[in-house]
């Protein structure tokens, strides 16, 4: 009987020495680096007008914006990646003196493509569901304009609301 090799896991020490010197991006689960798709045309599209829409309302309160390069890290599931956009109020909690590891995002937001769409509305959603500072997630359709937002109620439900249509607006609360 043969034994199947396997690849040994890495650290969370490890991901992040070699995520730091790539020139692309991976999400890191339980020892496993997971290599992101680069997004298309249409998605960079939906995220910079999405930057360009919340900085201003940002700028007259507490909370700060950063966009699809900073990594989050989830220090309840330990899942580490990249959302398209979070929001965070206060001081924002870095793991390290490296600042590129975020710990508090109060409202994440995610482009959906063909390629991430189950992983986004699936483990990723079911992971910051448990994130404590997590108060909103929204998913931005590429194919429609579509705009699903989940408020965490104060019984740690979580509610869904639905912005369909050019006419339509979404408020974040948070």
């Amino acid at each position: 009987m043969s034994a199947v090799p396997t690849k040994p896991l890495l650290t969370e020490e490890e991901y992040l020495k070699i995520e730091r010197a790539a020139f692309e991006k991976s999400d890191f689960y339980q020892g496993e680096m997971y290599a992101m798709a680069g997004a298309s045309r249409h998605h960079n599209s939906i995220n910079a007008n999405l930057v360009g829409a919340l900085n201003s309302p940002l700028g007259e309160t507490t909370c700060r914006m950063f966009a699809n390069d900073m990594r989050v890290k989830n220090e309840v599931t330990g899942l580490y990646n990249y959302p398209d956009a979070v929001i965070y109020c206060g001081e924002p909690r870095f793991l390290d003196r490296h600042d590129d590891v975020l710990l508090n995002p109060r409202v994440v937001i995610e482009v959906l493509s063909k390629s991430t769409e189950s992983y986004d509305r699936g483990f990723k959603f079911e992971s910051y569901r448990r994130l404590p500072s997590c108060r909103e997630y929204i998913l931005i359709s590429h194919t429609k304009p579509l705009v699903e937002r989940f408020v965490k109620q104060t019984d740690g439900s979580w509610i869904l609301t639905i912005a369909e249509g050019l006419d339509e607006h979404v408020t974040i609360e948070s």
